[in-house]
């Protein structure tokens, strides 16, 4: 329980914003909302010592109502924190109803209320309402894989993440791309669908097809969405035209030109891209920026892979222009050996996306012959069963015979679907 509020505002383009003026307004407010002023100040900055703007405050008995502007770029902060039984809600409305009428292009990014002067230890955000409330089965595997990982990375531990199914279509970027921004992320391993599903995302967005009732459809609604042009994954149609075909039209040219990985070729092009979501919402990007390495094992069976080799077939395009998946493995080899940390594997899924990294470690120490380190942390989020020698479902034990995890590796699984835990996890490991 707290006895008072805080409210706080994030706002954008606020350029031309005079500071006098917002105490005024936010005096006014404070006025109405029946909270007591006792001192008033603004501070207007020229530019010659921190940057151009003000700040304002408007000191309450109740605590305080505050403005922070970088008149330059736009960006404003507002504060109304009252205690007892005054509601800076009121304050804020009427601090808000100004601005929009006065500064109508002005954006509100953020309005988050926090309970203040609390009378018992709180924990908030995802990990609070993982740790009080995830206890047993899957959602108690999945605590105690979060805290477990959260210990890894907090000693140093680094982290690969790989991607099978269509986590990308899933749109896996929203909190995939934060946590690799974080810098908690130090490489990915993804099937090429993964790897071309995250761009044909950020270029064709608008022209998905959501299907909500996916689990009904028949064939002839299948057939009726391929006539229209959607190649459907679960509830999610992309575009042929749009995306796939677009995409084709502006990397056939990098094809031509350069010799590089499958990844690479894609991120030549992505500054070319119109982007349809936000570019912070792309893992791949997010990896560009972070200069961490990618590795996409068959990439030849992806919607591109086939595409590329339609072109070598033609004979358009030669087919040593895009290194293998060798040439991966040699690269992640080096990568690892030069690692002075612990590395952890995160699997999402199973497949090709996990078996082929995971595999550098034996391949090091038994081909090789080379005292190389096992892998120091493992967790696997996947839905699949152990049944005919399935990889996907295997349990984590079963890496220890093939030389790839020692007993004494934390070994985590969660049997879920990655859609919900992966966000999650990732969430939590961002606290």
């Amino acid at each position: 329980m707290g006895l008072g509020s805080h409210i706080m505002l994030d706002c954008t383009e606020a350029r031309g914003l005079d500071g006098r003026w917002m105490l005024s307004l936010m005096e006014r407010a404070v006025d109405e909302s029946g909270a007591r002023r006792v001192h008033s100040h603004c501070e207007v900055f020229d530019g010659s010592v921190s940057p151009p703007g003000f700040a304002s405050v408007v000191l309450l008995d109740e605590s305080h109502v505050s403005a922070h502007c970088y008149s330059e770029t736009g960006q404003l902060a507002i504060d109304a924190f009252t205690c007892g039984e005054t509601d800076p809600a009121r304050i804020v409305e009427a601090i808000e109803k100004e601005l929009n009428l006065k500064y109508p292009q002005m954006n509100i990014n953020r309005t988050k209320r926090v309970e203040r002067f609390l009378d018992e230890p709180v924990t908030g955000g995802v990990r609070g309402f993982v740790d009080r409330h995830f206890h047993h089965f899957n959602a108690g595997a999945l605590k105690e894989c979060a805290q477990s990982l959260d210990k890894f990375l907090s000693s140093g531990g680094r982290l690969m993440v790989t991607l099978a199914g269509a986590m990308s279509t899933a749109e896996i970027g929203r909190s995939l791309a934060p946590l690799i921004r974080s810098g908690k992320v130090h490489a990915v391993t993804c099937t090429g669908a993964n790897l071309e599903e995250d761009v044909f995302n950020l270029i064709a967005h608008s022209h998905y097809k959501k299907v909500p009732n996916w689990r009904n459809l028949s064939k002839d609604d299948d057939q009726e969405l391929h006539s229209q042009g959607f190649n459907r994954v679960t509830d999610t149609c992309i575009p042929e035209e749009r995306a796939i075909r677009l995409i084709e039209k502006k990397i056939l040219n990098q094809w031509k030109n350069n010799i590089a990985f499958p990844h690479e070729h894609l991120m030549a092009i992505l500054d070319e891209i119109d982007a349809e979501i936000p570019t912070t919402d792309s893992w791949l990007i997010a990896a560009r920026d972070a200069g961490i390495p990618i590795y996409v094992p068959g990439w030849e069976d992806s919607t591109l892979g086939n595409i590329f080799t339609a072109h070598c077939i033609k004979g358009e395009v030669d087919s040593n222009s895009v290194k293998t998946g060798i040439d991966y493995m040699m690269h992640l080899a080096e990568w690892y050996r030069n690692s002075s940390h612990p590395i952890g594997f995160l699997q999402i899924g199973g497949g090709i996306a996990g078996d082929f990294p995971i595999c550098v470690v034996p391949m090091l120490r038994q081909d090789m012959g080379e005292d190389s380190p096992l892998w120091g942390w493992f967790a696997q989020i996947s839905e699949s069963t152990t049944s005919y020698g399935g990889y996907s479902g295997a349990p984590p034990s079963e890496k220890i015979t093939w030389g790839k995890l020692a007993p004494s590796t934390p070994m985590h699984v969660i049997e879920s679907d990655a859609t919900i835990v992966a966000p999650i996890l990732f969430s939590y490991i961002l606290n």
